[in-house]
């Protein structure tokens, strides 16, 4: 709490049972402040993993705010490969007891048995690569935090107190095991997809579709966490980010119909909304394409 004053002898002693619960009916709460925040490339959701891939080239810098010798908290740290971050969930207002992971089937899991944003409190713990200390910068390595998220603490990760390879994963287990197999379906992306998806890739650096292929691959079925929905008959549609994506099933197989802006052109010429990602890139799409709206999408690109 932000007090400085001298607190009172009682206050170093432990509380009864019958205090503690009396403080719990007040809600108290705990100031924290962030030490710095994340830079990253990935300013939505959907462009990080739930789990980061260790294997791609993926970086971001944690930028320590100055005035407070942050140098020195950094001393002796760029011996170590990898850092626990504990940050928050800045874009989460609510939380709920059960949750719906984006793993596995469409089973509600109570919020503690998951890693869902939507917690009491939304902090988030992360174990990142260190690449580098320059400064009051950290370099780290792939990770599932976006940015602007505020980081709170740096512990260093020590592999002999922090790695328990044996430990049970619960219902992640079962899910690692399904995921371990072959993917279910089949996709491919139609030719109106395809040239969208050239266009984006090579005039603006964008590309969605990896991700969504893997996501589609393994389960297409509607799904909140997955963002996937049905738009009628055997027509779905895939939120992902800034973007989204109509498409067909027909047994095994998958059919991207059609690449789409995920954002009303009315709030992309809103200049008073200055938080949208990829808003010029939006915009040059739907120029481009204009009849790919909620309307077009239930008939066939073309």
């Amino acid at each position: 709490m932000n007090d400085d004053r001298t607190p009172p002898a009682s206050a170093s002693r432990p509380p009864r049972a019958g205090a503690i619960r009396d403080t719990l009916d007040e809600e108290p709460t705990l100031t924290l402040r962030p030490i710095g925040f994340i830079r990253s490339p990935k300013r939505v959701k959907f462009q990080a993993r739930h789990q980061p891939e260790e294997t791609e080239e993926d970086r971001s810098i944690l930028e320590l705010l100055p005035g407070s010798d942050h140098e020195q908290s950094l001393r002796d740290l760029a011996g170590f490969s990898r850092v626990w971050l504990l940050w928050w969930f800045h874009r989460n207002t609510t939380w709920r007891p059960l949750v719906l992971p984006p793993r596995g089937p469409a089973k509600k899991r109570g919020v503690f048995a998951t890693r869902s944003p939507h917690r009491p409190n939304p902090l988030g713990l992360t174990p990142v690569q260190l690449i580098a200390v320059e400064g009051r910068r950290l370099v780290l390595g792939p990770s599932d935090l976006v940015d602007g998220t505020p980081v709170f603490d740096i512990k260093p990760y020590i592999p002999v107190y922090d790695s328990f390879p044996d430990a049970k994963a619960g219902w992640h287990d079962e899910v690692d095991a399904a995921l371990g197999a072959p993917p279910s379906y089949a996709v491919r992306l139609s030719a109106v997809a395809e040239e969208q998806a050239k266009w984006l890739r090579e005039g603006w650096g964008i590309d969605f579709c990896t991700r969504m292929v893997e996501l589609l691959a393994r389960d297409p079925s509607p799904h909140r966490s997955r963002r996937i929905r049905r738009r009628g008959g055997v027509r779905f549609e895939i939120g992902c980010g800034a973007w989204r994506a109509f498409f067909a099933v027909d047994g095994q197989s998958v059919e991207v119909l059609a690449l789409d802006a995920a954002y009303p052109s009315r709030f992309l010429q809103d200049r008073t909304l200055e938080d949208i990602p990829d808003r010029e890139a939006q915009i040059a799409f739907l120029q481009r394409w204009p009849c790919l709206s909620d309307a077009g999408a239930e008939a066939e690109p073309g």
